[in-house]
């Protein structure tokens, strides 16, 4: 199941488990801290564009350490501080919901 948001070149396939795909990496000892999100069709330098400028606000030092980089032509990446819960926010607000599952 996924969902469209028409305002937006980019959706996002929900995973097996109904949840929007954003995941945790902590590499180095736990001093890197990556935020993944996956299956993301569509235009991903656009979402990329889009959590550049609205994440947080601008100049903020969030903004100013926030990096995002496209992997694999599916996935995004986002380095710079613990933000899952930012980004699950945002995407929310962009339209993006948890998908139900009906079994």
């Amino acid at each position: 199941m996924s969902f469209i948001t028409r305002a937006t070149p980019y959706f996002i396939q929900c995973n097996s488990h109904g949840s929007l795909p954003v995941y945790t990496n902590v590499r180095n000892g736990g001093t890197k801290y990556l935020v993944t999100i996956r299956n993301v069709q569509g235009q991903l330098n656009s979402l990329a564009n889009d959590l550049k400028k609205s994440l947080f606000s601008h100049n903020s030092p969030e903004a100013n350490r926030l990096k995002v980089q496209a992997i694999a032509q599916r996935h995004l990446v986002i380095m710079g501080g613990r933000w899952k819960n930012d980004v699950i926010s945002w995407l929310t607000s962009k339209g993006f919901y948890i998908c139900t599952i009906i079994i």
